[in-house]
């Protein structure tokens, strides 16, 4: 007996070791073909990845390592990149802070830094020739897993989507990128923020089409993690049927975060949800779900559809959905982010003409393949996107959410009665293109 106890108590002191050395790793790249940083693998413009290796540049990327010489090994050389540059890491899930160190010693550098399926991490760093500036963030990697018998059942054009696969991938893009160093090390003890929705939300993988989930991150310092949960084509009730909401459910800690935006395909004939009854039932196995782990529910109204009366203003498309929401709030004591006011707000701001800049409109031929004309009044481009991810900070930076903590200083505050100048708008494409409109209208 003594012997089972001893043996047991060795056991569990190696799995403790383990499990703490686990939440502590941390890997280190040095980009070029100078001087090595200890510590640091070296990665030159012929490592591509592979599941053997783990690590390296990734769909197509076509790298140039630079040597600038000198005694510093991570500031004397870098890789840049004919077009985007991605590089891919091999890990499990969980939260990782990325600090990517960006510079040149003879030129100046502008980086835009975007993770997995085209989450804007930080939009846009510049170096003068000499200077160097590091980037930090959290991003957050799963898969589909949720335990020994229990997966997502992803849709079809999920499959291949970066999100659900077991890597990391970053890509870097804009005018010139000097990318001298990756270091990535896991964090257990920042606060995810679960997304849950439909093709308003999801981190859409292919341009033009975006989400304000996606460009949610960009807004947020390194004690955060933002997690896209959601999907195109999802109600509340497919959400929970094809275990989304399990997913999300296996990952929450106490101090978390649960956003809820559906109403766009609930409100369809042959959904099985109505408003205030079904639709509202399921809100509520959701809100119950995030208070079982401690974590803190948020509801989201649903965006307005690009769509105007004789008279030039905003009409509503969905129904008695948004009020549904509102009641549900106010009923189980629920922050709620009324993001279909401010888009509401938003369009009628712009108008119906101009408004239509922050919609996937686009003529025949903008795109790579793109043959046909888009004339989507539902699902946003990349400035739309932005816009909407700045009414979401606002919501967050006017409620009782500790999250708001957690905006990054240098973000102004958005008022959708006055918002931005499309003419002043810059965001690099990210090289993967499709006509095809995502699940859901």
């Amino acid at each position: 007996m003594k012997k089972f106890f001893i043996g047991t108590s060795l056991f569990f002191a190696a799995f403790i070791i383990a499990k703490s050395s686990s939440a502590q790793a941390a890997y280190k790249f040095d980009f070029g073909t100078g001087k090595i940083e200890n510590g640091y693998k070296q990665v030159t413009a012929t490592n591509i990845y592979s599941d053997a290796s783990g690590y390296g540049f990734d769909y197509g990327t076509q790298a140039i390592a630079i040597n600038r010489g000198g005694d510093n090994a991570l500031t004397s050389d870098f890789c840049t990149s004919i077009g985007s540059m991605f590089f891919s890491v091999k890990l499990p899930q969980g939260n990782y802070k990325v600090t990517v160190h960006l510079g040149d010693k003879l030129r100046s550098s502008i980086t835009t830094i975007k993770a997995e399926s085209r989450r804007l991490m930080s939009k846009e760093v510049i170096t003068k020739p000499g200077e160097f500036k590091t980037a930090s963030f959290i991003v957050s990697v799963w898969d589909s897993t949720i335990n020994a018998h229990q997966v997502v059942r992803l849709k079809p054009r999920e499959v291949d989507k970066l999100d659900w696969d077991n890597k990391l991938t970053l890509e870097f893009s804009n005018a010139r990128v000097c990318l001298d160093a990756i270091e990535i090390q896991k964090v257990d003890n920042v606060p995810t923020v679960f997304l849950t929705g439909n093709s308003t939300v999801t981190d859409q993988q292919l341009e033009p089409w975006a989400c304000w989930g996606q460009m949610f991150p960009s807004f947020f310092d390194s004690n955060v993690a933002i997690a896209d949960m959601a999907a195109s084509g999802e109600t509340l009730r497919s959400s929970f049927s094809r275990k989304r909401l399990a997913k999300v459910a296996s990952m929450l800690k106490a101090g978390d975060y649960l956003f809820i935006e559906f109403a766009h395909n609930d409100q369809k004939k042959g959904s099985g949800e109505e408003a205030y009854t079904t639709y509202n039932k399921y809100l509520k196995i959701f809100i119950d779900s995030a208070r079982a782990h401690q974590a803190i529910p948020v509801l989201v109204t649903s965006t307005c559809r690009h769509d105007f009366d004789k008279n030039g203003k905003v009409t509503n498309t969905l129904g008695e959905f948004p009020a549904a929401m509102r009641y549900e709030a106010k009923k189980d004591n629920v922050t709620l982010i009324d993001l279909n006011k401010m888009t509401e707000t938003l369009y009628n701001t712009y108008g119906e003409e101009k408004s239509k800049a922050l919609f996937v409109q686009f003529p025949a031929g903008t795109f790579p393949g793109q043959n046909v004309t888009l004339a989507d009044n539902t699902h946003f481009n990349d400035f739309g996107a932005y816009e909407l991810a700045k009414c979401m900070v606002e919501g967050v930076r006017n409620s009782n959410l500790a999250l708001k903590n957690s905006i990054k200083k240098e973000v102004s505050i958005f008022n959708p009665s006055r918002p931005d100048n499309i003419e002043n708008w810059d965001l690099p494409f990210t090289p993967m293109f499709t006509s095809i409109k995502p699940y859901g209208n």
